[in-house]
């Protein structure tokens, strides 16, 4: 083939559409894989966090312009609690996501990790069975434990709940999710009006500035 300017073109756009359709090619096979690992992983957190049930019902809210999945259990027919899947965007690596379970009063059952970014050995310890900020709240109702403007807070901030060493970030956006979450498990139990979890107005039915490292 002739070496000009139209030939070198026509064999680069080739080369780019070649490699396109690849692109395309395998995002097509990953895409469903991945959508079926979510929800195997979200199943698998509601069986962590909640009493045992036979069937489950869901809604969504938006708390900080966040939406909020909130699961009502039930066994026979009967309410045995609550699972909430929040966030915040407020860790030092980006979003942190909870599945938090709550009894039918209001009692913090368990907490399942679902995603999170943190600094190795300092912030992932939160998904670590025990951490010292699943323990400063499992099995506890928190309207029960010392508050801050109404919410939850670190021990650094004025609350009661431990936070990671050298994480303060990390626990920081934890307690961020846990407070919108139960923000969302009172509305949905409860009948209670959701507000925003960082302003408090009013929320819907249907993220702060974060600080410039991780410390303690």
């Amino acid at each position: 083939m002739k070496s000009t300017l139209f030939n070198m073109v026509a064999v680069l756009f080739g080369i780019t559409l070649v490699a396109s359709a690849g692109v395309g090619v395998v995002n097509m096979i990953t895409v469903e894989p991945i959508a079926q690992a979510e929800l195997t992983a979200k199943a698998d957190a509601l069986k962590q966090v909640l009493p045992p049930f036979d069937g489950t019902s869901d809604q969504t809210l938006t708390i900080d312009e966040i939406p909020v999945a909130v699961y009502t259990a039930t066994r026979d027919g009967e309410v045995t609690g609550y699972a909430v899947e929040s966030m915040s965007k407020n860790g030092f690596g980006g979003e942190v996501r909870l599945m938090v379970g709550f009894a039918p009063d209001g009692e913090v059952i368990n907490v399942n990790v679902l995603r999170q970014t943190e600094t190795p050995g300092l912030g992932t310890k939160m998904a670590d069975e025990g951490n010292v900020l699943l323990a400063s709240i499992q099995g506890k109702n928190l309207e029960q434990m010392k508050l801050v403007d109404g919410k939850l807070a670190v021990r650094k901030d004025g609350g009661d709940v431990d936070a990671l060493t050298a994480a303060t970030i990390s626990s920081r956006a934890y307690v961020d999710a846990i407070n919108r979450a139960y923000m969302a498990y009172r509305s949905v139990a409860r009948g209670v009006p959701a507000t925003d979890v960082a302003s408090g107005a009013s929320a819907q039915t249907g993220g702060n500035a974060r600080e410039g490292g991780e410390n303690e």
